[in-house]
């Protein structure tokens, strides 16, 4: 019961920390569907309580990025590409973490 607390906590917190920042569509894009990912991991069963304290954490590790990047105003292009690379790794873990044989 604990467990299943604290999970519904945590996909709270990343379903309102996840608000939609102007200048990055492409990029909130894929944080809602990774969010949806997570969800549905914990949901199906595919991911432990672990695996979505991890994932959500690197979910808020790449808005935190997100807002670093905009917080003068502009996204560079270096900018974009180091936020679509952390995108890009937090999506293969997520897949990772759903298709290992570890369940709830």
């Amino acid at each position: 019961m604990k467990t299943r607390l604290m999970m519904t906590g945590l996909i709270g917190a990343l379903f309102l920390a996840s608000a939609s920042w102007a200048g990055t569509p492409g990029l909130d894009i894929r944080e809602t569907h990774q969010k949806h990912r997570i969800v549905q991991g914990v949901a199906n069963g595919e991911l432990t309580a672990r695996e979505t304290a991890r994932l959500v954490k690197g979910q808020r590790e790449l808005r935190r990025m997100e807002r670093r990047a905009k917080s003068d105003g502009v996204v560079t292009l270096r900018e974009r590409a180091r936020l679509h690379h952390k995108a890009d790794v937090e999506s293969a873990r997520i897949y990772r973490n759903k298709h290992d044989s570890q369940t709830r």
